[in-house]
């Protein structure tokens, strides 16, 4: 059998689908004497494959790699966004066509088996980031996501509390939100949704909500694009629901020491969990013991158009309109200049 300075090849079996993972003792993480190589990357995926089927099944997914490691000897390897299907990806591996802000299309990863979670993992794959969108309708997406990002001088338990008022909030509104830790400082939230509207839409809807958040907890929370206006809150990053933006799956590993994951939680349990805590070592003990607290979203879809409603609300009684676009996207419709506050005053 071929083999390498990082050993010889091995298979992992997903379902009935052999899958090779080459060089398998490459160290993916190496800190101290904690070693994480490539094989205990595979055999992560390969115990929560079911859980993270279940966040990506027939999802666009944009596939983060490492491929020569993520953190080796105090030194962080180099990563790349791989947006497109990889060059020899066996029939197992299925895809869609999707379309980028700038109107090019491309063909892209979308998983429906465990087999390719495995294959991505032998390509370096550390981090799946799906499309909140399924390859039955690639332009509406069925899942609301919401990122509560921690800035300097706020911390994890600052977003555990953004995101209880948010969950109160759209309780009240009639949906039925799922939380998990961003595998940093941060929380997201999601919401399924009835796949009805397009990306401008559900994005209108995400400004909406993280604006009524921001005015129910001014001192906490902002939605202020440009940082040097968010001062010490929690970001609502609403543009994680323009096309092409995509956040960490549930399950999926994180690229930073000690490994963490992007673990979905209960909210009973959100305000005493520890980030730190879940991790490649320990997460696959966690669901054997504990499940997938996630396992019902999407039974239930949320209707968007109360969240509309306060769109227009605020348009028409408060004067505000649209909000920044992520700055590769081409000039949007009534969107304010692309200028940093201070720089616009001088």
């Amino acid at each position: 059998m071929e083999s390498s300075r990082f050993g010889a090849p091995v298979e992992i079996v997903a379902g009935s689908t052999p899958v090779r993972i080459s060089s398998p003792d490459r160290p993916m993480w190496r800190e101290g004497d904690d070693l994480i190589t490539k094989i205990d990357l595979a055999r992560y995926y390969a115990a929560v494959s079911t859980p993270l089927l279940h966040a990506l099944r027939d999802r666009p997914t944009t596939l983060q790699r490492w491929p020569d490691g993520v953190l080796v000897d105090g030194e962080f390897g180099e990563s790349f966004y791989n947006k497109h299907l990889p060059r020899g990806a066996p029939d197992y591996v299925d895809s869609v066509e999707i379309t980028f802000p700038s109107g090019r299309t491309g063909v892209q990863v979308c998983p429906t088996n465990e087999a390719t979670i495995l294959w991505a993992a032998n390509l370096g794959c550390v981090t799946f980031h799906p499309w909140p969108v399924r390859r039955a309708d690639i332009d509406r997406p069925d899942e609301l996501r919401l990122d509560l990002d921690p800035q300097p001088g706020r911390d994890f338990a600052d977003a555990v509390e953004a995101a209880l008022a948010l969950r109160d909030m759209l309780a009240n509104l009639g949906a039925d939100p799922y939380v998990k830790t961003s595998g940093g400082r941060g929380v997201h939230v999601f919401v399924a949704i009835e796949p009805r509207w397009e990306f401008l839409d559900v994005r209108h809807a995400a400004i909406a909500l993280g604006r009524e958040l921001e005015r129910a907890l001014p001192d906490l929370v902002t939605t202020a694009w440009w940082k040097e206006e968010r001062g010490s809150r929690v970001f609502v990053d609403y543009n994680q629901m323009a096309r092409d933006r995509t956040m960490a799956s549930a399950w999926s590993l994180r690229a930073r020491p000690g490994a963490p994951v992007s673990m979905p939680v209960t909210w009973d349990r959100l305000p005493t969990v520890l980030p730190a805590a879940f991790s490649l070592r320990s997460v696959p003990d966690l669901y054997a013991a504990d499940g997938d607290p996630w396992a019902s979203l999407g039974t239930e879809a949320f209707d968007i158009a109360p969240l509309l409603d306060m769109w227009r609300a605020d348009i028409d009684d408060r004067g505000l309109g649209e909000m920044p676009f992520p700055p590769d996207y081409p000039k949007m419709p009534g969107e304010p200049p692309r200028v940093q506050p201070s720089r616009a005053r001088t």
